[in-house]
């Protein structure tokens, strides 16, 4: 048996099976089924992802071939399980054609752009995170968000898109779009933001779910109703260490976040 990787995309957006972007789309179909005990959606985020690119008028390749990007079975010493998967995305991606492609979760955007050169040489085409891409190419849309539907949000910074690759300003610009939202910093950010607790699903231990419970009180010492992130995993582990305690801040992607606050057409 095989999952249907790109069913989710179907009667959504508008996707190519071959042309000049490609989104990778990663490991979200597998998470949405490994972790739906957490009544969580990470398919609403791929969604959310194509809806945005279709609005600045990218419709991207959606490959059912597509394998996991690797990260994990590298970061766990895997490398021929790693270079195994690299290769047979690195095909993929060469048979559609693309020129950019395109990573909502930063783990993929990480490995792509560091480790995919050191195994197989400079890529032969360009990497980038949605972050970045889409605070390019949106304000040429044109003022493309509705006011705020919260008054106040606080974003976590993913390791693997701070602290590894240095992209800390995408994001914050893209929330300074939305008219009337107050954005609002936790008392660690950028590159000293604490981490989720645990990665590649190595473990999680208690040491792992006080990290996450003293980054979740952080965030609800803001006064914020929304917990952004732009990390499935992120998203994941705080949603996990949430249950059962007080909390009430909704822990959302960011992407997810901005689609929803899109103008309609």
């Amino acid at each position: 048996l095989r999952q249907r990787r790109t069913a989710w995309a179907e009667e959504i957006g508008r996707t190519r099976e071959k042309g000049p972007y490609y989104y990778f789309v990663g490991c979200l179909p597998f998470f949405e089924i490994t972790f739906r005990y957490l009544n969580i959606s990470l398919l609403e985020d791929a969604r959310s992802v194509l809806t945005l690119l279709n609005r600045v008028g990218i419709e991207p390749v959606i490959a059912e071939e597509e394998r996991c990007c690797g990260h994990d079975a590298l970061w766990t010493g895997d490398e021929e399980t790693f270079l195994d998967l690299a290769y047979r995305n690195l095909k993929t991606i060469e048979a559609a054609g693309a020129e950019t492609v395109i990573f909502s979760c930063p783990e993929g955007y990480a490995v792509f752009r560091f480790d995919y050169p050191r195994y197989f040489g400079p890529l032969p085409f360009r990497v980038v995170h949605l972050s970045e891409l889409l605070a390019e190419k949106l304000p040429e849309a044109g003022a493309p968000f509705r006011p705020a539907l919260v008054r106040r949000v606080t974003f976590q910074d993913p390791c693997r898109l701070g602290r590894h690759s240095g992209l800390y300003d995408p994001p914050r610009r893209l929330l300074s779009q939305i008219p009337g939202l107050e954005w609002v910093e936790m008392e660690r950010t950028e590159e000293n933001a604490l981490c989720c607790g645990t990665s590649a699903w190595m473990e999680c231990s208690a040491c792992s779910k006080a990290l996450q419970k003293e980054r979740l009180q952080e965030a609800e010492q803001t006064g914020a109703e929304r917990l952004l992130t732009a990390c499935p995993k992120c998203r994941i582990h705080f949603t996990c260490a949430q249950a059962g305690e007080d909390g009430t801040m909704k822990i959302q992607d960011i992407f997810t976040f901005l689609a929803d606050h899109l103008k309609k057409d």
